[in-house]
């Protein structure tokens, strides 16, 4: 796999500034894709997005900026997603390239809701995308802390070593390390489940709860994620290492967790509809609920911290009265 391959980055919110602030210093040029044309010409002109990670300056002499996601697709080798999940599908309506023999790298924590599929099955089965060409970018990592150039840790998950080691080198620097795997359904669908058990965190934090009982919720939490993955995709992995267990912590107890923060908010009394409006950002627990309620419809994997959270998202079940229920089941 050679190095002059063109490499894309595909959104245009705070992970997908973040990614290209590393590659930018990694890389002799990137390609960067996003739907907004009026941020392409701010960032052209002023040098830093102007909505997310405001305080990034960002080098357009060595990045072309493209609002056509056919012509960057067409232009590029290596295409790196990190659109919210919710938005994949309807950003592909107009695709006409064929991504089939691209190398796909997912930095989306999130899953296709429209198909309920997490983004690699989504490639696979729609774009004819062998999972030899895809690649998985997972935490632990907040967008928020490489900005500040804070020490941190991604997972590079692929079933294609070459491919794994390639997008590991173009990410690894003074502030990031990588750590290769092979499980790329393990990792994806423990990045969406972390998001559900960040919004059950959120929760109970704007109901009061304190620590003591957040730590009981969180080792009860990683237990469902261990449950889920070993069934549908059941290989050797260690749930505590940091791509599983490491990713859960961050996202459940940071205070830049859009998904804490969310459900944080339906604790203090905020309706679903209201807590979107109030929030800048996609909430990718909101949608990885519904998705993995319905999964597990089939699996029948017991998981009552998503079951609480899917009653108080969807249902409108009280939230005080379902933490307190749930309280009663954790060990």
């Amino acid at each position: 796999m050679g190095n002059n391959k063109k490499i894309a980055v595909c959104g245009g919110g705070s992970w997908a500034t973040a990614i290209v602030k590393i590659l930018q210093n990694n890389l002799k040029h990137i390609n960067w894709y996003m739907r907004d044309e009026e941020n392409v010409k701010f960032i052209e002109q002023h040098h830093h997005n102007l909505k997310y990670l405001t305080s990034v300056k960002l080098d357009v002499s060595k990045i072309t900026l493209y609002c056509d996601i056919n012509k960057v697709c067409r232009d590029s080798d290596i295409l790196i997603f990190a659109i919210p999940s919710a938005f994949l599908e309807p950003s592909f309506r107009y695709l006409s390239v064929d991504l089939s023999s691209k190398l796909i790298v997912s930095a989306i924590k999130g899953i296709v809701p429209s198909e309920n599929l997490i983004v690699g099955e989504y490639f696979h089965q729609t774009q004819k995308l062998p999972y030899s060409n895809f690649a998985v970018i997972s935490g632990p990592c907040h967008a928020e802390e490489v900005a500040l150039e804070r020490l941190s840790y991604l997972t590079i998950a692929s079933q294609n070593e070459t491919l794994g080691k390639q997008v590991a080198n173009m990410l690894d620097c003074r502030y990031i390390n990588t750590i290769l795997s092979d499980d790329i359904f393990g990792t994806e669908y423990s990045a969406v489940l972390k998001n559900i058990y960040a919004i059950a965190a959120g929760i109970c934090n704007g109901l009061g709860y304190g620590d003591n009982f957040q730590a009981v919720l969180i080792s009860n939490a990683i237990q469902e994620i261990k449950r889920f993955v070993d069934l549908v995709h059941p290989i050797s992995r260690d749930i505590k290492s940091s791509a599983y267990l490491g990713d859960l912590l961050v996202t459940a107890y940071s205070q830049f967790s859009r998904n804490r923060t969310f459900g944080t908010m339906l604790g203090k009394g905020y309706s679903v509809s209201s807590a979107q409006l109030e929030m800048s950002m996609i909430a990718e627990g909101y949608y990885a609920t519904d998705s993995i309620f319905r999964i597990n419809q089939k699996h029948n994997v017991s998981m009552p911290i998503c079951d609480a959270v899917y009653k108080i998202v969807y249902k409108k079940a009280s939230p005080a009265k379902e933490i307190k229920k749930l309280a009663t089941t954790l060990t």
